[in-house]
């Protein structure tokens, strides 16, 4: 059987292998073309086409053996501490709410509780001087007239006299002049008001109920006194107005030194207790001849004008009214 032919080498053969030459055996060596044609690194692609070199790193300009400087680090900002206002912001807005709700709370208390009028002088009368035994009993005294302007409703008006027969008043009904009737001692009825039922000719019988000036109008049995008065009150003594269409007016007033006190325009009567009597002579003597607006057109002015103060001496009595509506002479 003979034998197969050895190869031989390069070596054997004295034909070195060169670098980038072609082995054998069709492989690719480092520089060549590989099979295949797929690119190897470091060979010359097809086609020409150079490949890009890859880019260098800048070169830093700090010197050399110096470590790079770090970035600084951020610290985070600590929490900003809110103040007292933006902490309890709702906490104040409730109390300022609270502060402005009692506030005007004291004052409808303050409206509502305090008088509406204000007094100088608590009026009283001088010692009334013995009259001749024919001479007709005169009742009441005369009061310094104290003007007579309309004022807006609410206005606080302060009297020279208390209680006041004459002065400035409301004129809005029913503030003023208010609704003849009784006034119960809860019922409020204050002078600007019924002032302006004296200006037109009508009584107003003031009571006290303070204890200390002996005050019981505020009785079940003064009221009820009263309220019969009211019942069976005659008409005026000059205009014949019935009952109720100017007075009589009966209301609580505890800023006067007397229990009781009739008043008609710039007169008044004291009075220690309800004496119905002598309320209704007083009706008649002085009712509907001093007020300013007179109701009706009488065919005799009165002659007399009250006494510019009060005096020691009672203004002359005027004769009773006759049959005829005019007033006698006084």
């Amino acid at each position: 059987m003979p034998t197969p032919p050895r190869r031989r080498n390069a070596r054997q053969s004295g034909k070195p292998s060169q670098p980038g030459g072609q082995p054998q055996g069709g492989k690719s060596q480092p520089g060549g073309q590989p099979q295949g044609g797929k690119s190897q690194p470091g060979a010359q692609p097809q086609g020409g086409a150079r490949p890009q070199p890859a880019a260098r790193p800048q070169a830093s300009n700090r010197p050399s053996g110096q470590r790079p400087q770090s970035r600084p680090v951020r610290r985070s900002r600590p929490p900003l501490r809110r103040s007292f206002v933006e902490r309890n912001r709702s906490r104040l807005l409730w109390v300022g709410a609270l502060i402005v709700a009692l506030a005007l709370g004291g004052v409808v208390y303050v409206n509502l509780t305090s008088p509406a009028y204000a007094c100088s002088i608590e009026w009283t009368a001088d010692p009334t001087p013995t009259t001749a035994p024919s001479a007709t009993p005169h009742l009441g005294y005369a009061q310094e007239d104290m003007g007579r302007t309309h004022v807006p409703v609410g206005s606080v008006v302060k009297y020279r006299y208390c209680p006041p027969a004459s002065g400035n008043h409301y004129a809005q009904i029913p503030l003023g002049p208010i609704p003849p009737r009784v006034y119960g001692p809860n019922e409020k009825a204050v002078p600007e008001g019924w002032v302006h039922n004296l200006e037109h000719g009508g009584l107003v019988l003031v009571y006290n109920c303070s204890t200390t000036n002996g005050g019981d109008g505020c009785s079940d049995s003064a009221q009820a006194t009263m309220k019969t008065l009211y019942q069976n009150w005659p008409v005026s003594p000059i205009c014949g107005l019935q009952p109720g269409v100017v007075g009589p007016v009966m209301a609580r007033f505890d800023n006067m030194a007397y229990p009781y006190a009739a008043l008609v325009w710039d007169q008044i009567l004291p009075l220690q207790t309800l004496d119905t009597t002598q309320i209704l002579t007083f009706f008649q003597q002085e009712d509907e001849r001093f007020n300013p607006e007179q109701q009706c057109t009488p065919s005799t002015a009165p002659s007399a004008a009250p006494t510019a103060a009060p005096t020691a001496t009672p203004t002359q009595a005027p004769s009773l009214p006759s049959a005829s509506p005019a007033p006698a002479a006084s």
